[in-house]
């Protein structure tokens, strides 16, 4: 069964309107959630959400993670155009900024069927068939969350897309950042997921070349269709 979903490309977006606007959503969704499970038949249908950004420099902390993992003071951070956040998805420190590009999927996850470890597996597939359309063999890391590359051989791992939610009654909010033409320079300020001994890179590194990242957007969705059953909504 398909599940209908409306899509919103944002453009670049400052990384604290991002995070209210999906806080609205969240909690609109939870909301109907609730609305539904209390009045049975005729309550109005919830719509999943799925949101594309970009971010100015940001570092973002989770709920577990460690500033001892960000190098950087409040001075260098300006220094840097960039700024930090710490908030309430799983993991540990990561960067957003131009040229990656960040989904949000705001799911019912009990209307998709799926459980909070098959959701990330999903999301971690669809990135994986994703770079696959680049030529490029990307795969899972035991014991951390994310997409990879040369996941099995330790000393040249690295990670394309991080990837950290929270969940509320299999509500989802945040989700992944895929880098596509990121400046990875902004990594070597922080620890990335907490992970001092491997490495990142982007799709831009790994071919060698500028990618159009409207053009990997397009493929991303089409991955993201086939593996959540999604038809889009306006």
């Amino acid at each position: 069964m398909k599940q209908f979903v409306k899509f919103e490309d944002i453009g670049l977006k400052e990384y604290g309107e991002t995070w209210g606007y999906q806080e609205e959503l969240f909690n609109e969704l939870l909301s109907v959630k609730r609305e539904k499970k209390g009045s049975g038949e005729g309550a109005k249908e919830a719509l999943n959400r799925l949101i594309f950004v970009e971010h100015p420099h940001v570092y973002t902390l989770g709920k577990s993670g460690s500033e001892n993992n960000l190098m950087l003071d409040h001075i260098q951070l300006q220094a840097k155009d960039a700024t930090f956040f710490r908030i309430d998805r799983g993991g540990d420190i990561t960067y957003h900024g131009p040229g990656q590009i960040v989904g949000y999927p705001i799911f019912d996850l009990e209307m998709f069927g799926l459980s909070l470890k098959d959701y990330i597996i999903a999301l971690e597939e669809a990135i994986i068939l994703t770079i696959g359309e680049y030529g490029i063999e990307a795969g899972r890391l035991k014991g951390a969350t994310g997409v990879w590359l040369d996941s099995d051989r330790p000393d040249r791992a690295r990670k394309i897309c991080a990837i950290g939610i929270r969940a509320s009654r299999y509500v989802t909010m945040h989700g992944f950042a895929f880098n596509v033409n990121t400046n990875l320079d902004y990594f070597n300020f922080i620890n990335p997921c907490g992970f001092t001994d491997k490495g990142v890179t982007s799709l831009q590194k790994e071919l060698g070349t500028s990618q159009d990242i409207a053009a990997v957007k397009k493929v991303l969705r089409e991955k993201l269709e086939k593996i959540f059953g999604i038809e889009w909504v306006n």
